[in-house]
């Protein structure tokens, strides 16, 4: 009996193993990676090294122009658009994807991005030659586009060509990426790689090698299925590229499930995102997203990636070690986001995200006290820095993860790319907001800034607890019946629409 049940779940293994590697579908997911998600990641790290020497070339270029030297508040003015204006480029850039990715569909939106990608490149390379620190500027407005337009397509092509059963460990490898391109930017800003001052443009133009890999690579590699079969309604090439990605087959339960939701978006026709907000139908999927990202923000993850150096500083840590105790962050985002993957099919996404939440919240309580504790004993901040691993571990882990798969899965194809935009536009705002408040949050608040990101973790643990339904091995019309049967004090929002109209 042993035997059979052990051989059972070898069969298991082995079936998820080759689905991944009887067609292109890795080497897509690859593909799609290091031209998508992996670039946002990066430049969210990259600028975090040679910022010193981008602020020098700043002086110098001003001094060669003006022949005298800026103020300090002209050069703090023109770093900060440096680095704001990659999150206003990253809002333009979610705005755009359903015009770009619904025209062009999706593998032409995400060739076509990479192309900006590499203009942003050359704008970067060259600014140091051409002493122009405005090129800068238009560099990282380009690669701002780039990555809110980017990782946006890549997460919709991920969810449309991943089968049901692989969903969940498909879509969460644009979180992968993400990792894997934050630890990048740590590894190449090191002064021993390329983070020295005659380098400083190069170390921001890395991602751009992986950029011209996938134009060169992913025309060779099929659409999307779900695009192909619902938005184009070309059957034949909808299962060609099935076939292609993960092998020869019929794909009897794929294609019917397409020609169901095909069936729903004929009866409810693709929304603008305005549409989209006023249709009470999908008022709980719109809000579930907006907690979850909203939270997701303000959670202090985007914090530790941006102000890590300030944050370790402050916790006692010694500056010369900052730089490698941060390379062991992005080292633990990667191992902990493939665990995920792993783990998502078997245990379900609701435990994922309440239970990471319930442990994020506890973990930044206990770093407001070891910080109140730091002078106490030389080994309290080495104790700040495991809970703020543990805290990485645990969002990597849950909410980051599952919420890139979530993000695909509560919405048909009709409102998907309306949704995208609405939710691409909420992630960058809170990007660009977190940026400019944080460092006052720090100076007003000192370590009880902590605090906040405590209780708006502990409010999406409850939410996501109370409210979240289970969407693991569920088609996305189930998944959308599960959300309209949400109840708040014995009352459905249909229910109230229902009243609404009789009166």
């Amino acid at each position: 009996m042993y035997c059979k049940v052990h051989a059972s779940k070898d069969r298991k293994m082995e079936t998820l193993l080759q689905q991944l590697t009887h067609g292109n579908a890795l080497i897509l997911i690859i593909i799609l990676g290091i031209g998508g998600s992996f670039q946002s990641g990066y430049h969210i790290t990259g600028l975090s090294s040679p910022s010193p020497y981008i602020q020098r070339f700043i002086n110098s270029s001003w001094y060669d122009r003006y022949e005298e030297p800026p103020s300090p508040q002209t050069i703090t003015m023109i770093w900060s658009l440096i680095v704001s204006m990659y999150a206003v480029g990253g809002l333009f850039g979610a705005v755009s994807i359903k015009f770009v990715s619904g025209r062009l569909g999706r593998k032409k939106a995400i060739i076509g991005n990479s192309f900006i990608a590499i203009a942003a490149a050359g704008i970067m390379l060259t600014s140091k030659s051409a002493k122009s620190y405005e090129m800068i500027i238009v560099a990282r407005i380009l690669y701002g586009y780039s990555a809110g337009l980017g990782v946006s397509t890549h997460l919709m092509y991920l969810g449309e060509i991943s089968p049901r059963k692989l969903r969940g460990t498909v879509t969460l490898t644009s979180v992968t990426f993400t990792s894997l391109g934050k630890l990048s930017g740590q590894f190449f800003g090191l002064s021993e790689i390329l983070g020295r001052e005659e380098l400083w443009n190069v170390v921001l133009c890395v991602p751009t090698f992986f950029s011209v890999v996938q134009v060169i690579v992913l025309p060779f590699l099929p659409d999307a299925p779900r695009y192909l079969f619902i938005e184009k309604g070309d059957e034949k090439a909808c299962k060609k590229a099935l076939q292609s990605l993960w092998g020869q087959g019929d794909y009897k339960q794929e294609m019917d499930e397409m020609l169901a939701e095909q069936a729903a978006i004929e009866a409810a026709p693709p929304k603008s995102p305005l549409q989209l907000l006023s249709d009470r139908t999908v008022r709980w999927q719109l809000i579930t997203m907006s907690v979850i990202y909203c939270c997701n923000q303000l959670s202090g993850m985007s914090a530790i990636s941006i102000f890590s150096f300030d944050i370790f500083l402050k916790a006692g840590i010694p500056r010369d070690k900052i730089r490698y105790v941060t390379l062991g962050l992005g080292v633990s985002e990667i191992i902990t986001s493939i665990s995920c993957g792993l783990l998502i099919e078997h245990t379900g996404r609701r435990p994922l995200f309440w239970g990471g939440y319930g442990v994020m919240a506890a973990s930044w309580v206990l770093v407001t006290v070891t910080l109140n504790l730091k002078d106490s004993s030389y080994w309290v901040p080495y104790i700040t820095v495991s809970l703020i691993i543990l805290f990485i571990i645990f969002f990597c882990g849950g909410p980051a993860g599952a919420a890139a798969t979530l993000n695909t899965e509560i919405f048909i194809q009709s409102n998907r790319l309306a949704a995208f935009v609405l939710i691409g536009i909420q992630r960058w705002l809170f990007f660009s907001i977190l940026g400019l408040v944080f460092p006052f949050l720090v100076n007003a608040l000192n370590s009880y800034c902590f605090v906040l990101f405590a209780c708006m973790c502990l409010l999406a643990c409850l939410y996501t607890f109370f409210f979240l339904p289970e969407t693991k091995g569920k088609t996305l019309l189930e998944i959308s019946e599960d959300f309209k049967a949400i109840t708040v004090c014995g009352k459905s929002l249909l229910e109230e629409k229902r009243v609404e109209t009789k009166l």
